[in-house]
């Protein structure tokens, strides 16, 4: 059986034009061929019948049966044409046709044609909605010709006696009612492919706003954790930098009085441990500030050249600990930024970090050019380090994460410092981009406008910094 399905659904889909994707109107389609096929089969039998009848079948009789055989041509005409609406409006026309030319050669209105009148309306309206003014139209039209022909004879042309016809009337209303049953079987599908996709909606709706709704308190939830993550984090820098305070202290006193190695190698350890904590603090305080939108821009007016050479200087000492040469590229004359100094130079400072951490006996570039055409200062900060896979750069930029494993273990660090500078970048109307060959070192570039766009000009901090420049 499922086999027989199988071959009969071939052949229905092999009339199904390649534009008719939706499931739905393929049902619609595949129903319209079957009718189409078998349907002129179960006509035949009025045929035969009024062939066998008929005392003289003549023009009339073959009239009726090339009508009731041109039904097969639809499905092809169909496939030619991929349009279903001319096929059902061509059906229909023919079918009402034939019904009113064979009610009036045989039997009237007691013909065993005229059930098939209502399934042409019916067809009518099942296969062409929304064109029921043309429908009604061009049915209206055949029905006033076959009126006029009744009247301009003053009868019906019966060939066959109406005693004849009771036997083939009742095979063609149990066809007709076949018809109209595959017609309704079809419809209560339709019916139910629609209830079962109202359901899914519904589904669908609901699963929506439960997502909506876990949505919004994951942001509160969220926002929450960044207003705690501030407050704590602000919390413990008074604590560690009174560590900090006294580790200096207590390191001052012993190397005056002269203490053992081992006693300064320890209060060395408490002092890089301690300013190592307060840098994690800090970082993190600055990432939860960003989160919870509680960080703030500090827009004045920098000196590209003051800015660069402070940056130079605090971060040479860490790239030379590393065997590295620091290499200091820059145009001329840089001008004046409206900008964050503060931000600008923690980023450029991460990124000297890194380069500084992952890059051993090798060169460290730094270069500054004005890009003019985008009214921007470009930094490009170059090292010949160990480089970076192509599957890991998509990592560098999320929080707390680092290129692989093997880098995190080999180098440490918490993976912050990226983020900080993708952040402190976009604040400032900026970008930061990167490109890397593994074991051959990375370029990250970082592009700031001159003046950060999204400041009216009128605020105070762009006058005073305009004022200042």
């Amino acid at each position: 059986m499922k086999h027989e399905q199988t071959v009969m659904t071939k052949i229905l889909d092999w009339f199904v034009p390649v534009e008719a994707r939706p499931m739905s109107e393929v049902k619609l389609i595949r129903s319209f061929v079957f009718l189409h096929l078998f349907g002129p089969l179960m006509a035949q039998s009025i045929g035969l019948f009024l062939y066998m009848a008929d005392p003289e079948p003549g023009v009339t009789f073959w009239v009726v049966e090339g009508s009731i055989c041109a039904f097969w041509l639809l499905p092809l005409l169909l496939r030619v044409t991929g349009n279903l609406q001319l096929s059902a409006y061509v059906s229909v026309q023919m079918l009402t046709f034939v019904t009113l030319y064979g009610s009036f050669f045989y039997g009237g209105m007691s013909s065993p044609f005229v059930p098939w009148l209502l399934i042409a309306l019916l067809l009518g309206f099942f296969y062409l909605a929304g064109n029921y003014r043309l429908l009604l139209g061009s049915l209206g039209a055949q029905c006033f010709c076959f009126l006029l022909a009744y009247l301009w004879h003053g009868r019906f042309l019966t060939r066959v006696p109406l005693d004849e016809l009771s036997e083939i009337n009742l095979i063609s209303v149990f066809s007709a009612t076949v018809y109209m049953s595959w017609m309704a079987i079809y419809y209560a599908d339709v019916v139910a492919d629609r209830e079962d996709i109202e359901k899914e909606a519904e589904l669908h709706r609901q699963t929506t706003q439960k997502l909506r709704e876990a949505m919004m308190l994951a942001e509160k939830a969220n926002r929450a954790k960044s207003i705690f993550l501030a407050k704590m984090s602000h919390e413990l820098r008074t604590p560690l930098n009174a560590v900090i305070g006294y580790s200096e202290l207590l390191l001052e006193d012993a190397q005056t009085d002269k203490a053992s190695g081992q006693k300064l190698a320890d209060l060395k350890r408490i002092n890089g441990a301690g300013r190592h904590l307060l840098s994690l603090v800090t970082d993190v305080l600055d990432l939860s500030r960003i989160e919870a939108n509680l960080i703030d821009l500090r827009v004045e007016a920098i000196d590209l050249d003051d800015l660069i050479e402070d940056v130079i200087a605090t971060s040479q000492p860490l790239v030379e600990s590393q065997g590295n040469r620091l290499v200091l590229e820059r145009a001329d004359d840089l001008g004046v930024m409206i900008n964050d100094p503060l931000k600008l130079r923690q980023a450029l400072l991460n990124l000297l970090s890194n380069a500084a951490k992952f890059t051993r006996n090798g060169t460290v570039t730094l270069a500054v050019h004005p890009a003019p055409e985008e009214e921007a200062v470009e930094f490009m900060l170059s090292d010949t380090g160990v480089g970076i896979a192509p599957a890991d750069l998509p990592l560098l930029f999320q929080d707390f994460s680092q290129g692989s494993n093997v880098t995190a273990k080999n180098f440490g660090g918490t993976g912050l410092g990226l983020v900080l500078t993708r952040r402190f970048c976009e604040l400032m109307g900026g970008s930061v981009s990167v490109r890397s060959k593994l074991g051959r070192g990375s370029t990250f570039t970082i592009r700031v406008p001159r003046t950060i766009p999204f400041i009216p000009h009128d605020h105070p901090s762009i006058k005073g910094a305009m004022a200042a420049a």
